[in-house]
């Protein structure tokens, strides 16, 4: 399998005389493999009418099957024409929202998740024991595989967060995440793969990293450093008990911005965490919360902050 989908033309843009639920359900086929001017011109088409997100969600409703239908049906009577106006400044939040109604998976990364062996939800840890006597620990929404026998050890974490407790070998332990290669032997570090940018966290042992354009670098026992567009980033020291608190089902924050915990909170929501309000947006936060629980956590920031809660099936909005 390659490592991506093969170029091919885009489907046409819905046509204005379709009905909402046409129209609907050739997005839901378009955006399977969607590019950045894709997902602008659905929003647009969402915004258009306001027929058209509560079109989306049955569509995606029929995909998804009867359990989102229902979640359907419950969001479709939130935006009844008589309340339409009340909640039009959050209509673009909203409707976006929908489209990841009980969001098992956007339908965007399917192609990629094709090739995983194992695939973890959003909210989800799973731990696995590979052949060779690595363990691994998927964290939340995570696309990973393996390849291992007697000549090799490779790994690939396609989408997500994984945490590696790799023992020695005749081999070394190869893991590829985008651009990044890390070579291990009897090692425990943490990768995480987001948004075109890897993140590598060493507890014990030694990493032998490969980057951008031959890059090499060396990684040791309480080390960190990330890898993007422009190579990596200076090296840092790991702070094992909040960078890796996911690991023990633990998020943790010190003096963070809020909009970065709410941010970090989303990756575990199966839906959309919204804030409107510039005035939170860099409100400090330190806390401690589990991560199997966070609209909790939501409802703890909004009372410290002081902040208006409103939640919807599968959208929380601070205000």
């Amino acid at each position: 399998m390659t490592d991506s989908a093969p170029d091919r033309p885009a489907p046409p843009v819905p046509a204005a005389c379709d009905s909402a639920m046409d129209q609907a359900l050739d997005w839901l086929i378009r955006l399977q493999c969607a590019t950045p001017e894709d997902t602008r011109a659905f929003e647009a088409w969402l915004e258009a009418d306001p027929a058209n997100a509560p079109a989306y969600v049955q569509a995606e409703a029929l995909w998804h099957g009867d359990s989102v239908r229902a979640a359907a049906l419950q969001l479709q009577q939130r935006q009844r024409p008589s309340r339409l106006a009340r909640l039009r400044p959050h209509w673009k939040p909203l409707a976006t929202a929908a489209v990841l109604l009980v969001g098992v998976f956007t339908v965007g990364n399917l192609p990629m998740r094709l090739q995983a062996d194992h695939l973890t939800v959003v909210g989800e840890r799973q731990r696995l024991e590979l052949q060779d006597g690595s363990k691994v620990l998927l964290n939340t929404n995570s696309a990973f595989s393996s390849n291992i026998n007697d000549r090799q050890r490779i790994a690939r974490l396609y989408q997500g967060e994984a945490y590696f407790q790799v023992p020695g070998g005749q081999q070394p332990f190869e893991l590829r995440a985008g651009p990044l290669r890390a070579s291990v032997r009897d090692t425990d570090f943490a990768v995480r793969y987001l948004d075109g940018q890897a993140q590598v966290r060493v507890q014990r042992g030694d990493v032998d990293l490969l980057g951008n354009s031959d890059q090499r670098i060396r990684l040791s026992a309480g080390d960190s450093i990330s890898l993007g567009p422009n190579g990596f980033s200076q090296r840092e020291r790991l702070d094992g008990q909040k960078d890796l608190a996911w690991i023990e089902g633990r998020l943790v924050f010190e003096n963070c911005p809020l909009s970065q915990v709410l941010a970090e909170l989303g990756r575990y929501y199966p839906g959309w965490i919204i804030n409107t309000s510039e005035r939170l947006q860099n409100v400090a936060v330190t806390g401690n919360y589990r991560l199997d629980q966070p609209l909790e956590a939501v409802r703890s920031l909004a009372h410290i902050t002081s902040a208006r809660l409103q939640e919807y099936p599968a959208l929380v909005i601070l205000n």
